[in-house]
């Protein structure tokens, strides 16, 4: 996506950035989960956002915890931007109404699915 690109990040690794920038120590699972993505996907996005720079992982015990660096707490409002941008574009292609049937038949199709 465009908004993306002048950042170097693909939306998937942003929106996984942006979420342990809004609550660090956040655990794998739980990103997974709040994404909708596989475990394996979340693994293979941290690991470049690790060879980036952006995240650090710590363990404790059984526990992985995911922490934004100060180089990812310093991109946050550029990636907020993107996101505002993002939202801005699809809504110049569809009006408020259809975007907001969209968003409600997305979130219903994915409560069905298991």
């Amino acid at each position: 996506m465009e908004s993306w690109k002048k950042l170097g990040l693909a939306p998937s690794h942003a929106y996984l950035l942006m979420l342990v920038l809004e609550e660090p120590g956040v655990q794998p699972g739980y990103a997974a989960e709040e994404l909708q993505l596989s475990p394996s996907t979340v693994t293979r996005l941290l690991e470049k956002l690790e060879e980036k720079k952006l995240v650090v992982r710590t363990t404790e015990g059984k526990l992985t915890n995911i922490y934004p660096t100060p180089k990812a707490k310093e991109l946050y409002p550029q990636m907020k931007n993107c996101t505002r941008e993002f939202q801005e574009k699809y809504q110049s292609l569809i009006n408020e109404e259809e975007a907001s049937r969209l968003v409600k038949s997305i979130n219903r199709i994915n409560d069905q699915l298991p």
